[in-house]
């Protein structure tokens, strides 16, 4: 697999690239080495170098910055913890399965995760300059990419497409609260 086609694939055809996934046997590990530790990576280190190197705007003037051992230790936290949530989604996704129709399959899960996850982790890329933050909106994309991929990869039918997405989104809207409380813990 190629990191950049498959970016391209998910972002711009995601229907036709989310049946080319269905159809792939890359294992869980694998997906982690060429696609998750790179990718995921992206948030945590714009964030320590948008919050400790370049800092917030301040009102009067100057710059807000977060020590370079804070700054550190909250991306390396945010990191793991970002490594840990796509494992839990899949499993999320895989036990949701049979609730919503679909074929309980940890791997096509995992893998729904992961591609649905994608837009997320680019648009980390703002928080070199957190007066761009705001843009990381643009993540919310990767809902859609979930909505999409969700029958192809869980065999779920269309009918039931909508439900299934909203309770893994509110999964992962848990999932994300947790982390980011866990993540503040280390920033103060």
């Amino acid at each position: 697999m190629n990191i950049t086609e498959r970016i391209k694939g998910i972002l711009l055809r995601p229907k036709e690239e989310w049946q080319t996934i269905a159809g792939e046997t890359t294992p869980i590990a694998e997906l982690y080495k060429n696609y998750i530790i790179l990718l995921a990576a992206i948030g945590p280190v714009a964030s320590f170098i948008g919050m400790s190197l370049v800092g917030v705007g301040l009102p009067g003037g100057g710059a807000y910055r977060v020590s370079i051992t804070t700054g550190i230790m909250s991306a390396v936290v945010q990191y793991v913890l970002t490594l840990v949530s796509v494992y839990i989604l899949a499993l999320i996704i895989d036990a949701l399965a049979p609730t919503f129709s679909g074929e309980k399959n940890l791997t096509q899960a995992f893998k729904l995760a992961t591609y649905s996850y994608t837009p997320g982790w680019l648009v980390g890329v703002f928080a070199l300059i957190p007066a761009l933050g705001i843009l990381r909106i643009l993540g919310l994309y990767g809902l859609y990419l979930l909505y999409v991929g969700l029958p192809v990869l869980m065999k779920s039918p269309k009918e039931k497409s909508t439900v299934y997405t909203v309770a893994v989104i509110i999964a992962a809207i848990i999932i994300f609260v947790v982390i980011g409380a866990i993540s503040r813990v280390f920033i103060y």
